[in-house]
C-alpha cells in the first residue's frame, strides 16, 4: 500500500477546510485556492479581512453569493488547472473574482472567460476587497460576526503556514515568480513572531515556515533588528522554536549559513527537517538554470548536516529534461542521488513557461525522453525512500495526528513529513484516546514505499488525567501558554457530592429545631437520595442498613430524594464534559 504516489506534485495546495455556518441574510463568499502554500496564506489573509467585514465563508458554490478563485500561473499545466477552476466556478455560481499569480496576465483569463467580474494580481488584497464589495455589498453585524483570534484558516486547526517574506531576488531561467510577485520583501521579525504566538495560543501545534527563499530572509533589510528580534533565518528559527510548537522550514536554499540551523535541530528547538530545492546535481545544468549556489559542494554539506544531526530528514524537488540536459548529466543526477540518499523527493518534467528565459535555450529534450528519465529518477527515489523507511521499523518516534476516520484509523505524520507533500504514519488500533492535533509517541512496526504504520506503546493506552500528564506521557515538548490555562480533566462525582451532602446535612440539623417540616424534609430527602446508591451497595453485605431513620415528610421529602438521586447523573455528565 502506498499512500503517496511517485508522481506527487509538491506545488499542489492542501485541501481547504471551511466550516463557517452563515447567519440568516449574511453575505457569503466562496474561495477556491490553488497553487503553493504561499498562495494559501494569501487566501487566508483575504478571507480574514472579509470575515472581519461581516462576510461568511461558504464551503461550496451553491451557498456563496460570489466566488474568489486564487490562481497559480507558474507552469502551463497549473495555468490550465486555474482556467478549469474558473470555468467550474462560473458554471456553478456565475459570480467569479480572479486573483493570484495568473492574475498577472488578465488578458489570458478574460480571453478564456470574459464573464469574470474582476481580475487582480498576486498580493493585491485591496483590489480583491473592492471587487467583492462591488459584487456583494457587506452587511456586518458587530454583535454576531465574531472573528477568530488567529484569523480564518484554510488548514486544519493544529497546523498553519507562516509566510516570512514575499518575492525573490534570484533569476532562475525557468522561473517567472520574481516577475509576478516582485523582489524579496521580508516581514519584520517581530511581526512574524507575534503572528506565530497568536497561532500557538489558538491551538496550532505545528508552524510551517514558507517563503520563496527562506534562507535569504532579511537580506533586503540587512538583517535589521526591531523590538528585540533580528531579521535573520537563524535568529527567527531560534525565536520560533521557543514557542513550544513544531517548527518546520520549507524552501531553504543550501547557502553556507544553513549549517547554523543544524544545531537548533539537534537541540530540538526546530524540527530536524530541511526542504531544499536542489533542482539538479550536474554543475553545467545548474549554470544553465542560473541557480544560486550552483557551484556549492552540496554532498559535503549534506554529510556535515547528518554528522551534526543524525535524525535530519532531507526533502527536495528536481527538474528532469531541462534544455541541454544530456544523458551524462542525467546520469550524474542519478549517481548524486545514490550518494545523497534524500529522504523525500519530488520531481518535475521541464515545461516551457511563458516569459521564462529558459524557453530560448538550445537543446530542448523531447517529451518521450523526459518521461523516460522521469521514470528512472522516480524509480531511484522510490527505492531510496523504501530503504530509509524500512530502517525506521522498531524505532520509537513522535507523530502528530492529522485525521481519525470512522473506522478509528489515525493518519499521522512524523517529524520528517510535511502535510500533503510527504508520507504518513497510520495507527490501526487503540486510537480511542487520540484526537486530531495530538502529538503522541509511537513504535513503528511496518514500512511501505512512502508510508509507515505504528502502534501506541501500552503506557499511552492508560489515559492520564491532566493535559500536563498526557504531554509528559507522550514525550511532548514543554507546556505552551495554552496549557497553563487548562484545568484537570476529570473529577469523580463522589468528590463533588461528599462536600455538598455534608453541607446539606448540617443545614438539615440546623433547621430541625425550627420544626420547619418542608425545609427539613427536603434536605433529609436530598441527603437520603444522594447516599442511596451507597446504601444499596452496602445492603448486599449487611442484613440491615439503618440509613433511613427520618420519617417521610411528604412531598418535600420526595422532591429532595429525587433531586439527590439525580445529582449522580449530573455529576457524571459534568465529569464527561470536563474530560472532553
Amino acid at each position: 500500500m502506498s499512500q503517496n504516489p511517485p508522481n506527487l506534485r509538491p506545488d499542489l495546495a492542501p485541501r481547504a477546510l471551511i466550516t463557517d455556518v452563515p447567519r440568516p441574510g449574511q453575505p457569503t463568499i466562496g474561495m477556491v485556492s490553488l497553487g503553493c502554500p504561499k498562495a494559501l496564506v494569501d487566501s487566508e489573509r483575504i478571507l480574514t479581512r472579509l470575515r472581519a467585514e461581516g462576510y461568511a465563508i461558504s464551503p461550496d458554490y451553491a451557498g456563496a453569493d460570489a466566488v474568489i478563485v486564487n490562481t497559480c500561473g507558474f507552469l502551463d499545466s497549473a495555468k490550465a488547472e486555474s482556467l478549469e477552476a474558473i470555468g467550474e466556478a462560473l458554471a456553478e455560481n456565475g459570480k467569479v473574482i480572479v486573483t493570484g499569480c495568473l492574475g498577472a496576465e488578465p488578458e489570458f483569463i478574460t480571453g478564456a472567460h470574459p464573464s469574470v467580474l474582476a481580475v487582480t494580481g498576486p498580493q493585491q488584497y485591496e483590489q480583491v476587497l473592492d471587487a467583492v464589495h462591488g459584487a456583494v455589498p457587506p452587511d456586518p453585524d458587530p454583535f454576531v460576526d465574531l472573528l477568530p483570534s488567529s484569523g480564518v484558516k484554510l488548514t486544519p486547526r493544529h497546523y498553519s503556514y507562516l509566510k516570512i517574506s514575499e518575492g525573490c531576488n534570484h533569476h532562475c531561467k525557468f522561473c517567472i515568480i520574481p516577475d509576478m510577485r516582485g523582489r524579496l520583501v521580508s516581514r519584520p521579525a517581530h511581526a512574524v513572531i507575534r503572528e506565530a504566538e497568536k497561532l500557538v495560543e489558538a491551538g496550532v501545534k505545528e508552524l510551517l515556515v514558507i517563503s520563496q527563499d527562506t534562507s535569504a530572509y532579511g537580506v533586503d533589510t540587512k538583517h535589521k533588528e526591531d523590538r528585540g528580534h533580528r531579521a535573520h533565518i537563524t535568529d527567527l528559527a531560534r525565536d520560533l522554536g521557543s514557542l513550544g510548537a513544531w517548527v518546520r522550514l520549507h524552501y531553504v536554499y543550501p547557502y553556507p549559513h544553513v549549517r547554523n540551523l543544524i544545531p537548533l535541530m539537534a537541540e530540538g528547538l526546530i524540527l530536524p527537517y530541511l526542504d531544499i530545492p536542489f533542482q539538479h546535481a550536474h554543475p553545467e545544468t545548474l549554470r544553465r538554470m542560473a541557480r544560486p549556489a550552483a557551484a556549492a559542494k552540496t554532498l559535503d554539506e549534506i554529510a556535515a548536516w547528518r554528522r551534526d544531526c543524525p535524525d535530519i530528514t532531507l526533502r527536495s524537488t528536481f527538474i528532469v529534461g531541462y534544455p541541454g540536459e544530456t544523458e551524462e548529466e542525467f546520469q550524474t543526477l542519478l549517481d548524486w542521488m545514490d550518494e545523497a540518499q534524500l529522504d523525500r523527493v519530488g520531481c518535475f518534467q521541464y515545461e516551457n513557461v511563458a516569459g521564462a528565459r529558459s524557453n530560448d535555450l538550445p537543446g530542448h529534450v523531447p517529451d518521450e525522453i523526459k518521461q523516460e528519465r522521469w521514470d528512472r529518477f522516480m524509480e531511484k527515489a522510490q527505492a531510496i525512500s523504501e530503504a530509509k523507511l524500512a530502517a525506521k521499523v522498531g524505532k520509537v518516534m513522535e507523530v502528530i495526528v492529522d485525521d481519525i476516520d470512522e473506522d478509528g484509523i489515525a493518519t499521522c505524520r512524523t517529524k520528517g513529513d510535511a502535510p500533503e507533500i510527504d508520507g504518513n504514519l497510520f495507527i490501526d488500533d487503540n486510537t480511542e484516546s487520540l484526537s486530531v492535533g495530538d502529538i503522541v509517541t509511537v513504535e513503528v512496526d511496518e514500512a511501505g514505499d512512502y508510508d509507515l504504520w505504528g502502534r501506541l506503546p501500552p503506557d499511552l493506552l492508560l489515559a492520564p488525567n491532566t493535559p500536563g500528564e498526557r504531554r509528559q506521557a507522550r514525550g511532548q515538548s514543554p507546556l505552551t501558554p495554552v496549557d497553563f490555562c487548562a484545568k484537570p480533566a476529570f473529577h469523580t462525582p463522589m468528590k463533588r457530592l461528599i462536600p455538598l451532602a455534608a453541607l446539606l446535612l448540617l443545614t438539615a440539623c440546623a433547621t430541625a429545631p425550627l420544626a420547619i417540616e418542608g425545609s427539613r424534609g427536603f434536605f433529609w430527602g436530598f441527603f437520603d437520595g444522594a447516599v442511596a446508591p451507597i446504601a444499596f451497595i452496602i445492603s448486599w453485605f449487611s442484613d440491615s442498613v439503618g440509613i433511613y431513620g427520618i420519617p417521610n415528610s411528604g412531598g418535600w421529602y420526595d422532591f429532595g430524594f429525587l433531586l439527590g438521586l439525580t445529582s449522580w447523573a449530573g455529576g457524571g455528565a459534568a465529569a464527561r464534559r470536563r474530560r472532553r
